[in-house]
């Protein structure tokens, strides 16, 4: 333990985040840049050093984070950065984007704040990239073998850098103009500026690992032309299917997905627009789903000059404190405010919209909604209770039920799906069809990014012992212990 009165002495300090009207004229990360180095190694310093660090069972990577807490501590950033790296791929999304379940497992969260290991975890791989200490690391020697992976999120990015290192020749197809998947057009500017993923694509070229962009495979090439080019077939295509909401009104002008909202923001500030074909300017804006993409889409609303913006949530609103049934060290549902939370907005809970009404041009103009109860294993709505908000632009953010399969991908790749819409793997993530992996959300379903990286790690290791009969690549998880359904 690098200090032993540590988590006694020293109070839990989080990185400093810019003046909400400051930060709203810009799209820029609402954290103060390198506000976390004056405090980091004290903070680091709170690690108890466990016996049992559970924060390990926490963080499905297997993160090593007592080790890189006490080096943090002593500030060897090299020595910090290898073990960082020793089991993430990407440490500045995850220190950027993951809702910290290894906080939650954290010892010192039983009776006080936990550590804040997310700021360590973000403070070592940011210092690594200004000293020069993340480089490419090309492999001595290729295989010949050959493999695709389709899809270029956190998954698909780590089982592609994790073969690459291993020697094989990895292509990385993606559908859309840039590489990056959800890290790129689904996640705001100023939840994590696009510069990071740039200079990981940049470190992953460097290594051999080739990108084709604009290639929606299913279409453009198929499924059955990637098993017949290449040795091996990772599928790490998302869980791309969103959650609809079919009521009356429905099909009125306004109503989009957040995944039709938020790549146009995003592409904003890519340069490809002006101002974004979807935009919130002056409107009243709800959206309806109460996590995180929900969020992501208040913050965007509320810096495109949105006149109001309203979250609604069909469920009642998580307590401030870990509720009986979700003990330490689980990751319990609390009250979240996030930093666009903090923005503005108005947050509604225990509501369920009953449909929409619009104007006489067929824009939506009104949602209507009532609330509701959970009672006999439902939702029920409570007489009395309707009531009806402005809205000219609805954003649905209320998750996603599966893959995508309007492509034909699944469908030429011949793999089956389990009963949730996700494309069906045994405990090494192989598919029904031989050669053919799947790793992140197209086979877990909608989940957190540090899955999405375990999953790509894991699998990665899969197939190269697929490819030659052993391997040395880690695998942090394996996906489920039941057997494969086919």
């Amino acid at each position: 333990m690098a200090d032993p009165k540590g988590f006694l002495t020293t109070p839990k300090q989080l990185a400093e985040r810019r003046p909400v009207d400051v930060r709203l004229r810009d799209w820029n990360e609402v954290y103060v840049e390198r506000s976390l180095l004056p405090i980091i190694t004290k903070q680091a310093g709170r690690c108890m050093d466990c016996g049992i660090p559970f924060c390990h069972n926490g963080c499905p990577l297997g993160n090593l984070i007592p080790e890189w807490n006490d080096l943090s501590y002593r500030e060897d950033w090299t020595g910090a950065i290898e073990r960082l790296h020793a089991t993430n791929n990407f440490p500045e999304f995850t220190g950027r984007l993951c809702p910290a379940p290894c906080e939650s497992a954290c010892v010192l969260g039983i009776n006080q704040d936990a550590v804040t290991i997310k700021n360590v975890e973000v403070t070592i791989i940011d210092k690594a990239w200004d000293n020069g200490g993340v480089t490419p690391q090309v492999p001595e020697r290729l295989s010949g073998k050959t493999v695709a992976v389709v899809g270029s999120g956190p998954a698909g990015l780590a089982v592609a850098q994790q073969l690459t290192r291993a020697g094989h020749t990895v292509v990385v197809y993606e559908r859309a103009d840039r590489i990056g998947g959800l890290l790129r057009y689904g996640i705001p500017e100023f939840k994590m500026e696009k510069r990071h993923i740039n200079r990981r694509i940049e470190q992953m070229r460097a290594e051999g690992t080739r990108f084709r962009t604009g290639v929606s495979v299913g279409e453009d090439i198929t499924g059955q032309q990637l098993r017949e080019r290449f040795d091996a077939v990772v599928v790490a295509a998302g869980a791309t299917t969103a959650r609809d909401l079919p009521v009356p009104g429905r099909e009125l002008k306004g109503i989009h997905q957040a995944m039709e909202y938020l790549p146009l923001a995003n592409k904003v500030q890519e340069g490809d627009f002006v101002e974004p074909p979807i935009s919130a300017k002056g409107k009243h804006v709800i959206v309806i789903g109460g996590g995180d993409t929900g969020a992501d889409c208040l913050g965007t609303a509320l810096r495109q000059g949105a006149a109001s913006v309203t979250q609604l949530e069909i469920m009642p609103r998580p307590g401030d404190d870990r509720p009986t049934g979700q003990p330490w060290p689980t990751m319990p549902m609390l009250y979240k405010v996030t930093s666009a939370h903090e923005e503005g907005g108005e947050r509604v809970y225990s509501v369920n919209t009953t449909h929409f009404s619009g104007d006489e041009d067929g824009n939506v103009a009104e949602l209507h909604l009532v609330e509701v109860e959970f009672k006999d294993g439902r939702f029920q709505s409570i007489e009395g209770t309707e009531r009806s908000i402005p809205a000219q632009l609805v954003t649905l953010a209320m998750g996603f039920t599966g893959t995508d399969t309007g492509n034909g991908l699944v469908e030429q790749l011949g793999v089956d799906l389990d009963a949730r819409g996700n494309i069906n793997r045994d405990r090494v993530f192989a598919t029904n069809v031989p050669g053919v992996y799947v790793c992140g959300d197209a086979g877990r379903g909608q989940s957190l990014i540090v899955w999405a990286i375990a999953e790509g790690r894991s699998a990665a290791a899969a197939v190269d012992t697929y490819l030659g009969g052993k391997t040395a690549l880690p695998a942090p998880i394996r996906p489920t212990d039941r057997p494969l359904v086919v």
